[in-house]
């Protein structure tokens, strides 16, 4: 009898897999399938899962599977695709921290342009709230929410708009707008930023987690205007779901 394997963890993040699949109901029911999630979810605390019916024709339904244990999100990937449906698309990424964060500086001189008297102890409650927002990006705790959209994308590297020729802190000083951008959204769209670089064909990963498919059209065309997206951007394809129990999504799909 074969042992378990070591588990395989990253130094830093967990790996992300989404499929997106077509159904294919006349091969037989999706209680495979079920199995598989169910026991990728129970095998560890940190193991997360957002199965979700894809709206329009361009997919039947889509899984999110988050683990630190590389493992369990193979096992729980090849459980999925052994069952009566056909990949259309996959993406595998990792949990990750930004690169281009504000500093303490930063926000230091922002609070005292805008006249704050007490700035070192806004600055503290700044520190907390970046160290919960840092340990998220690494650690997420996958929302409850009712939709889910997912795309991939790349900076540019062509001529004058090659975003790797660009000095970090020329990067940084576009990424800090553009971050601005995105926080207009708090409340209404939480994103989950992962990274593929090496990993899979596009660089990162962008999943974004709403209950208005108001908010994720708003979001994503707002920030087309942004030079970050405009000037530097490539995107991939997109997918929206409903977000649902995994046996309500195989039962619309007709693999109850």
């Amino acid at each position: 009898m074969s042992t378990a394997p070591d588990p395989v963890v990253p130094s830093s993040g967990w790996g992300v897999a989404h499929l997106l699949l077509r159904a294919r109901p006349a091969d037989g029911p999706g209680a495979g399938i079920e199995a598989a999630l169910r026991r990728f979810a129970d095998s560890a605390p940190a193991n997360q899962v957002r199965a979700f019916s894809v709206l329009g024709g361009s997919a039947d339904l889509g899984v999110m599977l988050v683990a630190p244990d590389l493992h369990d999100l193979d096992l729980a990937v090849k459980g999925v695709t052994s069952g009566p449906v056909e990949v259309v698309y996959s993406y595998l990424s990792i949990t990750e921290e930004s690169e281009y964060r504000a500093t303490e500086d930063d926000e230091r001189a922002r609070l005292t342009a805008m006249g704050e008297h007490d700035v070192e102890a806004k600055v503290g409650e700044w520190r907390e709230r970046i160290a919960h927002y840092r340990e998220l990006r690494v650690h997420p705790d996958l929302p409850a929410r009712r939709l889910l959209c997912f795309y991939p994308m790349s900076k540019r590297r062509q001529g004058g708009d090659n975003w790797y020729a660009l000095t970090f802190d020329e990067r940084r000083a576009l990424m800090m707008g553009h971050g601005t951008l995105g926080r207009k959204y708090a409340g209404r769209v939480t994103q989950l930023i992962t990274g593929s670089t090496g990993l899979d064909d596009w660089e990162w990963g962008v999943t974004l987690f709403s209950d208005d498919l108001a908010a994720l059209k708003e979001i994503v065309y707002e920030m087309r205007f942004d030079e970050v997206s405009a000037r530097f951007g490539e995107f991939g394809p997109f997918y929206v779901g409903l977000i649902m129990d995994p046996a309500d999504v195989l039962g619309r799909c007709g693999l109850a």
